[in-house]
């Protein structure tokens, strides 16, 4: 008896957790689904969702048997009555980033084939145990707000598509033992364990800070809390900028003084923004760093202002500009010539 109530709350809460997006779908959802148990499970329980729910497990061909592992999913994937496509990574790969290169061919891989399908929604299998690990990470490479609101449950992937998380929130441990409530197969990925990976070093690490109270939960709710204050930020941010901005030729113009009376915080966000509109085919290449910002915006830019001098800096493919009279300029950068100058 006990068994079943066990099995039966399992199922509540991931029946409860789909809700919002099985119901509310009007197209079809793609499941991204590798074999491993949260995969597995989203599987299982969305099949409720019939015809519209198809599934693609992307095969990314670095460990021998990953194309038999991605058959055997989709042989479950028939079982359960639902489309399953195999999608490959062809793509040459270096040898360093492993990992951050396969993590972007799946989600490029995911967001082809959902537009082929018509699919408005990917979902994954993301956990609250993975969203404690990606806290970690960040906090440890000293990222700020944005970086420590971890994963979103949910977030543009492509035009016209979203990417979901429905089990953000649940411990990995609730969808193991849902696949064995349901007697369902699942793979265990090696690389998890393979402390060649940042990740799976902190894996080891996490239970020695549970010990000391910093646990999944509250690394969760952590996230969950400088995301809320990264929201109300990144607001206020496109507030001041609207405000202080205006556009000529190319060139994105800010209003140097007005922007140097905002607290520090809105005066990083409204530049970092101001980045992302004059370069942004740059937003994904370049990668942000904190640091950087914060050099150009509170060392040299907002000093410049106040002392009334001209400055000139690059970030990010984008060229900054102050004049003597406090005059902000933003505008893509010169390409570079041979040997690394610009012109």
């Amino acid at each position: 008896m006990r068994e079943a109530e066990a099995r039966a709350s399992l199922d509540e809460r991931l029946a409860r957790a789909l809700a919002p997006f099985l119901d509310a779908a009007t197209s079809p959802l793609l499941l991204a689904v590798s074999g491993g148990p949260d995969s597995t499970a989203l599987m299982h329980a969305a099949r409720s969702g019939g015809s519209r729910v198809h599934v693609a497990t992307v095969d990314h061909g670095l460990r021998a048997g990953s194309a038999e592992e991605a058959i055997g999913v989709g042989r479950l994937a028939a079982e359960l009555g639902l489309v399953h496509t195999i999608l490959t990574w062809e793509k040459p790969r270096r040898d360093s980033g492993i990992q951050a290169g396969a993590r972007e061919a799946r989600y490029r891989l995911l967001a082809g084939h959902a537009a082929r399908i018509g699919a408005g929604l990917v979902l994954t299998a993301h956990t609250l145990d993975d969203q404690a690990e990606t806290v970690l990470m960040r906090l440890i490479a000293g990222s700020g707000p944005s970086g420590l609101a971890g994963m979103r449950r949910e977030r543009p992937l492509a035009p016209n598509i979203r990417l979901a998380r429905p089990f953000l929130a649940l411990p990995k441990a609730d969808l193991v033992a849902y696949c064995e409530a349901h007697r369902l197969p699942f793979l265990r990925d090696p690389s998890n364990a393979d402390e060649r990976f940042a990740r799976a070093r902190l894996r080891t690490l996490l239970p020695l800070l549970a010990g000391e109270g910093l646990n999944a939960a509250r690394l969760g709710r952590l996230a969950a809390r400088a995301a809320r204050d990264d929201d109300a930020l990144g607001r206020r941010a496109e507030a001041v900028l609207s405000e202080i901005a205006d556009r000529e030729a190319g060139t994105l113009r800010l209003d140097g003084h007005r922007l140097r009376r905002q607290p520090e915080a809105i005066a990083l966000r409204v530049l970092d923004a101001a980045l992302d509109r004059v370069a942004p085919d740059n937003e994904t290449a370049v990668k942000k760093r904190l640091e950087r910002l914060e050099a150009l915006v509170l060392d040299a830019l907002l000093p410049a202002i106040a002392e009334g001098r001209a400055l000139r800096r690059t970030l990010r493919g984008a060229l900054i500009e102050t004049d003597d009279k406090g005059m902000i300029r933003l505008a893509a950068a010169p390409p570079r010539r041979a040997g690394g100058a610009r012109r």
